[in-house]
């Protein structure tokens, strides 16, 4: 969570920078974001093809390739469940 919130703390910084000296941000806003997400989506297309190609549906390539976690990253829930099982298991665990 503290990376989403350094990460929106410094898009704020730049938009207060930006405003000040007068500037435009570089595009627009959307369209940064949907070429972002194509160029995410874009990563994971031949992983996909290659276990459709060794003979697995859809559905399971995608969860051979790992692609959820690649284009979403570690989610806020997933690293705090993961740091609850951790402290679960104890030293040497």
């Amino acid at each position: 969570m503290k990376l989403y919130l350094a990460s929106l703390g410094a898009g704020i910084l730049v938009g207060i920078v930006y405003s000040l000296i007068n500037v435009r941000s570089p595009a627009p806003p959307v369209v940064a974001l949907l070429g972002l997400l194509g160029i995410l989506v874009g990563e994971q297309i031949m992983p996909v093809a290659r276990h459709i190609v060794a003979g697995c549906g859809f559905r399971e390539a995608v969860g051979r390739a790992n692609c959820g976690n690649h284009i979403l990253g570690e989610l806020p829930a997933n690293s705090a469940e993961a740091a609850a099982g951790d402290a679960g298991r104890g030293p040497g665990g």
